[in-house]
C-alpha cells in the first residue's frame, strides 16, 4: 500500500500557487500605510505668507452670522448687534435655527490668534454638521496695509 509519502514514485507537479503568503504581506503593508498616511499629512510644517486679501462682497439684504472664539475659548454668536456667549452645542442649535429662517445667510468665523487651531477646526466642523456649506474666515490685514 502506497501512502502520500511514497519514496519510490515520481511526484506529481503541483499546478496551484499558494497565495497565502502574498495575502499576509499585503495585509501587513495595508496596516503600515494606514498608520503612516495620517502622519504624512499632519507632519508637514508650513510657513504661510502674509498677504492682503480682497474683502468679501456683502449682500445688503442679509447680515452675516458671525461666530467668534475668544482667547479663553468661549464661543459667541453675533447677529447684528447681539453678542451672546454660548456653548459649542448651542452654536449648532442656533445656527440651524437661523439657517432655517434665512437659508443662504453667510456664516463667518472670527478666531483670536491665541486660540488653538484645533478649537477653530472643531467650530468649523460643528458649523458644517449644522448645515452650513460655506464658512468664511475673518482676518485683519497685515500692519502697514491700507
Amino acid at each position: 500500500m502506497l501512502g502520500p509519502f511514497n519514496r519510490g514514485g515520481r511526484r506529481k507537479p503541483m499546478g496551484e500557487i499558494n497565495v497565502v503568503p502574498f495575502i499576509d504581506v499585503m495585509l501587513v503593508l495595508l496596516v503600515i500605510f494606514m498608520i503612516t498616511a495620517p502622519m504624512l499629512t499632519q507632519g508637514v510644517q508650513v510657513d504661510l505668507p502674509q498677504v492682503s486679501s480682497e474683502p468679501i462682497e456683502e449682500t445688503e439684504d442679509r447680515e452675516p452670522i458671525i461666530v467668534s472664539v475668544d482667547r479663553d475659548g468661549q464661543y459667541y454668536i453675533s447677529l447684528g448687534e447681539d453678542k451672546t456667549p454660548v456653548s459649542l452645542d448651542e452654536v449648532s442649535e442656533r445656527v440651524i435655527i437661523l439657517m432655517e429662517r434665512q437659508p443662504g445667510t453667510p456664516v463667518m468665523v472670527r478666531g483670536d490668534r491665541n486660540v488653538p487651531y484645533g478649537q477653530v477646526v472643531t467650530l468649523m466642523s460643528t458649523l458644517q454638521t449644522a448645515g452650513v456649506s460655506n464658512v468664511g474666515l475673518i482676518s485683519e490685514p497685515p500692519p502697514g496695509d491700507s
